[in-house]
C-alpha cells in the first residue's frame, strides 16, 4: 500500500464502454491502492473537458485524438498520457426508412457537441461516403443517449452511437449504415490526457494515476463481474443483453498496454492537414507523453498475471 494519498480530479466524457477502465479502477479501489483519492466527474464531450482542464479544474480527462491534436496545434498545453481505444468504437445509425448513405444528403445528424468524438466520426463517415459538410446539418445534443432519443422521435435522421447506445438502437430496428468499429480506420478515438505543465509539476501523481488506471483495465478484462458492476453503475444499463454486449466491446477494444498507435495518430494528422497549416510536418510523438506507460511496460507490469 502507498501511504500518502494524493488527490486527482478526473473527467469521463461519455456513457460509453471505452470509459470503463477508469470506472473499474475507482469502484474496485485501485486508485486508492496506488495512493490516490480520485474524484470522477462527468463532462459531456472532449472539447468541453479540455476547456475545463486548461482552466485548472481537472487533472486528467478522457479525450478523443482529433481534439487533443487540434488543441495542441493551436498552442494549447495538452498532451496524451495514455491510449484507450485505437478504433472508432461507434455505429453510424439512421432512421429505419433510410437504407443507404445516398439518402443522407440534406439530412439532420445528431452529435454530442462540435469538437467531440461523435463529431469526428460523423465527419469521417460522411467524407468516406462522398458527402460534403455543407450537404447535411449537425445538431448538438450533449450526450450520446440523447442522439438515440432524437433518432427514435424523428428529430434527427442519423447519428454516431457508441456502446451501449448502439446496441439499444439495433434492438429498436434502426438502420446501421456503418459499423465504424470494424469498417472504419485505425484512429485514436479515445485517449487520456492532461496538460504538460501539470504532468511536469506532478510526476509522482501521474505515475500513480497511470498505474491505477492500468490495473483497472487489467481487472476489467480478467474479472467480468467487476467489469459488469462498474459499467452497470456508470452507463446506467438495466437490460442484461445490452450490459453483456457493452462489456464485450470494452474487453475487445480498450488497450491493455495503454499506448496510442502511430498509425492512429497519423490518420488524425492527415485528416487535419487541409484545415490546420501547423499539421504539416507534425509527428505523432509531438502530442504524446507516454513515458509513464513505457516505464510500467519496462518494469514488466503489463505481463500476464502482473496484477492480482
Amino acid at each position: 500500500m502507498v501511504s500518502a494519498q494524493m488527490k486527482a480530479r478526473v473527467a469521463w466524457t461519455s456513457f460509453a464502454s471505452n470509459m470503463s477502465g477508469t470506472w473499474v479502477a475507482q469502484e474496485e479501489g485501485l486508485f486508492r491502492k496506488n495512493g490516490l483519492e480520485v474524484e470522477l466527474v462527468h463532462i459531456p464531450s472532449t472539447s468541453r473537458a479540455i476547456q475545463v482542464m486548461l482552466a485548472g479544474e481537472l487533472h486528467f480527462s478522457y479525450m478523443d485524438g482529433r481534439n487533443s491534436v487540434t488543441a495542441a496545434l493551436k498552442g494549447f498545453d495538452v498532451a496524451i498520457v495514455a491510449g484507450v481505444a485505437n478504433r472508432l468504437v461507434f455505429s453510424f445509425m439512421a432512421r429505419p426508412e433510410i437504407k443507404s448513405f445516398a439518402e443522407m444528403r440534406g439530412k439532420k445528424i445528431g452529435i454530442t457537441r462540435l469538437g467531440s468524438s461523435t463529431h469526428s466520426v460523423t465527419l469521417w463517415v460522411m467524407n468516406k461516403a462522398g458527402i460534403k459538410p455543407e450537404e447535411y446539418q449537425m445538431l448538438q445534443l450533449v450526450d450520446v443517449p440523447n442522439i438515440f432519443t432524437a433518432l427514435a422521435a424523428g428529430q434527427v435522421d442519423a447519428g454516431a452511437l457508441s456502446p451501449p447506445t448502439n446496441f439499444r438502437a439495433r434492438k429498436a430496428g434502426l438502420t446501421e449504415l456503418m459499423d465504424v468499429t470494424k469498417d472504419g480506420p485505425e484512429y485514436v478515438s479515445v485517449a487520456i490526457g492532461s496538460t504538460r505543465s501539470y504532468i511536469k509539476a506532478n510526476e509522482e501523481l501521474t505515475r500513480r494515476f497511470i498505474r491505477g488506471y492500468s490495473e483497472g483495465v487489467q481487472l476489467l478484462k480478467a474479472n467480468k463481474a467487476a467489469g459488469i458492476r462498474a459499467i452497470q453503475k456508470y452507463a446506467r444499463i438495466k437490460d442484461p443483453e445490452i450490459l453483456e454486449a457493452t462489456y464485450g466491446e470494452a474487453r475487445a477494444y480498450i488497450e491493455t498496454i495503454p499506448y496510442v498507435t502511430r498509425k492512429g495518430m497519423e490518420t488524425i494528422i492527415g485528416e487535419l492537414l487541409p484545415s490546420e497549416p501547423k499539421a504539416k510536418g507534425a509527428k505523432p510523438e509531438d502530442f504524446l507523453d507516454t513515458r509513464f506507460v513505457a516505464q510500467l511496460e519496462k518494469d514488466g507490469f503489463y505481463k500476464i498475471g502482473a496484477v492480482k
